[in-house]
């Protein structure tokens, strides 16, 4: 997400849990064995756990590590949410860190005595502005970073990393007056469409795994694509898109797809998803993106 200060990057993150299903069984058993390992303590819950390190944070405190190996960020994130608010400020090593745990759902620390493997299937959202000073592009305050900096800040994220995410927002301040908040849905319905679609993904798979997770090959074969949404699929060749981009556009409109509680990939749930991934690069501004289900 990206936005300038104050227009609700951080409060969207944090509502994100409650519109999750509720945990397992065995995920909370999951979650009590990880947090015995890092030294700390589960409460017995059934929500989703919410990680928000800050951005000083070191690459072994967010992956995990140490003399003897124990838990980072990304395995306390296991089957929840890690937000990285200011993501930018990140190191880039660090960043660059996470595209394993992103791609594999697990990460393994090697160390002379031992190598250990823990979980860390999670959703990751990251928060930053859109430049140095927070307000380009904003109709309220005036931008004082030059063209270079801008640039210089939003590579701060690299390619690869970016390749890896799922959807671009790009946020603006909102007018309270204006708002409505009658008409606003609550976190309680959307949390239960979202676990009936969670249901739908489990049962279609014959496990308990998501449409970001099942493979690229069991996806088509479960739901493929209709000649005009294969047709759909040549703008991604237009826009030079990598093949793992053009894959997780297929899995983010099959979820929408699911959330929308149809049996296929609908033509809609395709444009949506490519929209929603090429939403900020077609207003000229580089995002931060949201890896999930």
């Amino acid at each position: 997400m990206t936005g300038p200060p104050g227009c609700g990057k951080s409060l969207l993150a944090e509502s994100f849990p409650s519109i999750m299903p509720p945990l397992s069984k065995e995920a909370q058993l999951e979650m009590i064995s990880l947090h015995q390992l890092s030294g700390g303590s589960w409460e017995h819950t059934d929500l989703p756990p919410f990680r928000n390190p800050h951005h000083s944070a070191s690459g072994v405190s967010i992956i995990g590590g140490g003399q003897y190996p124990r838990p980072g960020e990304v395995s306390l994130a296991h089957r929840g949410v890690l937000f990285l608010d200011e993501i930018a400020e990140f190191t880039k090593k660090t960043l660059d860190m996470l595209r394993e745990p992103l791609e594999s759902g697990k990460v393994s620390i090697s160390r002379t005595q031992a190598t250990v493997t823990y979980p860390a299937s999670f959703i990751l959202i990251g928060a930053m502005n859109p430049c140095p000073c927070g307000y380009s592009g904003s109709n309220t305050h005036y931008c004082t970073c030059t063209p270079k900096q801008i640039i210089a800040y939003q590579n701060k994220l690299s390619g690869p990393l970016r390749d890896r995410f799922d959807i671009n927002l790009s946020l603006g301040p909102v007018d309270l007056k204006s708002v409505n908040m009658r008409k606003e849905e609550l976190s309680s319905s959307i949390r239960q469409r979202v676990d009936e679609a969670r249901k739908r993904q489990n049962e279609r798979y014959g496990s308990e795994i998501g449409n970001s997770r099942v493979s690229y090959g069991t996806l088509l074969k479960t739901s493929p694509l209709t000649a005009k949404q294969q047709r759909t699929q040549q703008f991604s060749y237009k826009k030079n898109w990598s093949n793992r981009t053009q894959i997780k556009i297929i899995r983010l409109a099959r979820t929408m797809s699911d959330i929308q509680g149809s049996t296929g990939i609908s033509d809609q749930s395709i444009w949506e998803a490519v929209k929603l991934n090429s939403l900020v690069e077609r207003k000229g501004v580089i995002g931060v993106k949201v890896k999930g289900n």
